[in-house]
Parts: C-alpha cells; sequence; structure tokens
C-alpha cells in the first residue's frame, strides 16, 4: 500500500456548548490543532433546501494516527476547517494494518 502524500494543512475544530446568557447556549467551534491531510472527494449529489440549493459531497481525509484520546485524533462529531471550507466528520477508522494513519469519512456542503 502507498503511503498518503499529507500535502494539505487543516485546522481541527470541536464543538463547544457556550451559555447564551438567558439559560440555554450556543455552539461555537474552538481549535484543537492542525493535522496534514490528503483528500480524496467522492460522488456528490444535489438537494433542494428551503432558502437553496445545497451540494453535498462525500471525503475521505486521510491524516497521521494519534493515541486514543490525544486531542489531536479526529472524532465523529468534530469538523476540519480550511479557510472558508469545512468538512463535517460522520465516522475515523484505521487507514492501514499498522495504524499509522486514519480515513476520516465526512461531508462538505455548499449552498448555491
Amino acid at each position: 500500500m502507498k503511503r498518503p502524500l499529507l500535502t494539505r494543512s487543516l485546522t481541527l475544530e470541536a464543538p463547544l456548548q457556550v451559555s447564551d446568557g438567558a439559560g440555554g447556549y450556543t455552539h461555537e467551534w474552538q481549535t484543537l490543532g492542525f493535522l496534514w491531510a490528503q483528500l480524496k472527494a467522492g460522488s456528490g449529489r444535489e438537494r433542494a433546501s428551503f432558502a437553496a440549493t445545497v451540494s453535498r459531497v462525500p471525503y475521505r481525509i486521510i491524516v497521521r494516527a494519534s493515541p486514543y484520546g490525544s486531542p489531536s485524533r479526529p472524532v465523529a462529531g468534530q469538523r476540519f476547517r480550511d479557510g472558508e471550507r469545512i468538512w463535517k466528520i460522520d465516522a475515523v477508522g484505521e487507514h492501514d494494518a499498522y495504524g499509522q494513519f486514519l480515513t476520516c469519512y465526512t461531508q462538505e456542503e455548499t449552498a448555491s
């Protein structure tokens, strides 16, 4: 198996609940760190939304593995960011038999 080419720097972010001052909370995103990654796009699809058309493209994002529990190890519910582009992480699994890399199954949504 060829080693992945980790040529793209992505920001790993985790959701953070912050009090809104009225008894509720809002979601903000906390930066956990930066990871070098390889992105592989899948087949996209388009669907109608309330105010716009939303294009969804699945991506497999490969990153170097980190130990379980490490803040630099991606988990479902987090997201990757590159400028204005955002990929929501749906699942994470080992990419190779040696556990050196992880494959993150993600979705990128774009409103048009």
